[in-house]
């Protein structure tokens, strides 16, 4: 199959690229580019979630603490978040493919860096590295879809495609980290990169065109550091709350975070070409749609972490049935994906979210019901694979929702933001969920902690319960049922948490964006 050209006319449609001329319909070169594109993609989302199930014979091997352990599991996403933008903006500089090829052979080498790491330390260094190697591949993937496909109608379907790949990603990473756990050490769930490292970088020069924008915006290292020096102090400042309380120590970083991020405020205000365009933000449309993604995959991110540390912890299961029990879930989310955009051909797409994120306040309501006996597993399986429809209806409709808000010739930088707070929302989920859990959990477990245990035990059960189960041989025998009953409690809370921001969302979505019309196809064309 060739592909074949089509009359010359500008491109307007909903969710596409800048204006630009339609010279030609994709052939099965450009349908192999994305399947290519896939790949990194799927990547991308699984190392977001592939730890999940990894944690707990991670921290048997390399004992970190607990703030220690949120740190491993989300320095990866906050990294991607704080330079998304940027890379979008070097991408156009020097070449998207070329970027897309640096990015991935960093982020292979990085792989087996982390996988081989021996310390908690090392390992966060190697995941924020991977962070920035992964901040490459997002929006070096997304443009290149709309470099493949000219057609409104194909690109429409391809970046569909993207969206429901990395959403799958995010939901198999628990069940690949299972099947990998079951077989290999921990280690071996970085290494999955490397074999798709290396087909894209062998057959990337074949089937991906280059591109390099003419006049692209100068790249402003200021504003990069800014970003950063906003996000990850206020970021620091949660983990460390939930493990202190508040005291100076911790409220100095979000003070610090706040200052850093008016001052990135004020400086996107006087750039020409700023790293983010805050005049996008005014549009109430484009502003909600990132709100629903944000706090919608904050409440996702945070519970997936905590469903995980059930399968294992509490209800007993190992990597691999722990991880096939995150199977239903998963097929829910791929259902929402693909029922979600057929069901927005004909329903407003702010009404197919509201009922979504409406059915998720279910599933959120359900976890917080759940209790340490035999119905506990079914509640957690039910519930949060209702959570999920939620995620696999915003991963699909997400980005057309944030991209058709924007202007046409501000499509770029609102896929950018779009990626940007998907990630974000994820890791900010694992952040404030995780550390909500943990203050829970400590609090309830400290008054059933005997006076006579050791005090390395007393530490460890204290601090978190994938510690405590560390050294469960250790413990009377009552205790470890106690520490497992503490992070119910906190799970619990979590979940109600999840089920009163998701229903409000569902209320923003159901009112806010009812003015955005159906995504009709295009009458022309197949």
């Amino acid at each position: 199959m060739t592909a074949h050209h089509d009359t010359v006319r500008p491109s307007k449609q909903l969710g596409s690229a800048p204006a630009r001329i339609i010279r030609s319909r994709a052939g099965a070169r450009e349908w192999l580019g994305l399947a290519l594109l896939a790949l990194p993609t799927v990547l991308l989302g699984l190392d977001l979630t592939l730890l999940h199930l990894a944690l707990p014979a991670l921290a048997t091997d390399l004992r970190p603490t607990s703030t220690e352990a949120l740190w491993i599991m989300d320095a990866y996403g906050f990294m991607i978040a704080g330079f998304l933008i940027t890379m979008g903006t070097l991408g156009d500089r020097i070449g998207r493919r070329r970027l897309l090829m640096i990015g991935a052979a960093a982020f292979g080498i990085t792989s087996v860096i982390a996988a081989f790491s021996t310390s908690a330390m090392m390992l966060i260094i190697a995941r924020a590295a991977l962070g920035v190697a992964g901040a490459t591949l997002m929006p070096s993937t997304l443009a290149l879809i709309s470099n493949l496909f000219a057609d409104p109608r194909q690109r429409a379907l391809a970046i569909g495609v993207w969206a429901t790949m990395f959403a799958l990603g995010m939901a198999m990473g628990p069940v690949v980290g299972g099947v990998l756990l079951e077989h290999f050490w921990w280690g071996a769930a970085f290494l999955v990169a490397v074999p798709v490292v290396v087909l894209l970088l062998l057959l990337a020069p074949v089937l991906l065109p280059e591109y390099q924008a003419r006049r692209s915006g100068r790249i402003d290292l200021t504003s990069v550091m800014l970003s950063l020096a906003a996000m990850l102090p206020v970021i620091y400042g949660i983990k460390e709350i939930a493990k202190d309380g508040f005291t100076v120590a911790t409220i100095i970083p979000l003070g610090t975070g706040i200052v850093f991020g008016l001052l990135f405020v004020r400086r996107q205000r006087q750039l020409a070409d700023p790293l983010l365009d805050l005049g996008l933000f005014a549009k109430r449309a484009f502003s909600v749609a990132l709100i629903v993604l944000l706090f919608g995959l904050i409440a996702v991110g945070g519970t997936m972490l905590l469903v995980t540390q059930y399968l294992q912890l509490v209800a007993g299961f190992s990597p691999l049935v722990a991880g096939l029990w995150m199977g239903p879930p998963a097929l829910a989310m791929v259902a929402a994906g693909i029922g979600a955009p057929l069901l927005a051909r004909n329903i407003r797409p702010g009404l197919v979210v509201a009922g979504a994120l409406a059915l998720s306040v279910i599933g959120y309501l359900m976890l917080m019901r759940v209790g340490n006996d035999v119905t506990g597993l079914i509640m957690v399986v039910v519930g949060f694979s209702l959570a999920y429809l939620g995620l696999g209806t915003i991963a699909a409709l997400g980005t057309d929702l944030v991209v058709g808000s924007a202007p046409a010739e501000k499509a770029g930088s609102a896929s950018a933001l779009s990626e940007t707070v998907q990630d974000l929302g994820v890791s900010l989920g694992i952040a404030l969920l995780g550390s909500f859990a943990t203050a829970v959990y400590r609090q309830t477990v400290q008054a059933r902690i005997p006076e006579d245990l050791s005090r390395e035990a007393r530490e460890s059960v204290g601090d978190s319960l994938w510690a405590a189960a560390a050294m469960a041989e250790e413990l009377p025998d009552n205790l470890l049922e106690d520490a497992q009953s503490a992070f119910i409690a906190g799970f619990n809370g979590a979940a109600a948490f999840s089920a009163i921001v998701v229903a409000i969302l569902a209320l923003l979505a159901a009112m806010a964006l009812r003015k955005i019309p159906p995504l009709r196809a295009p009458s022309h064309g197949p």
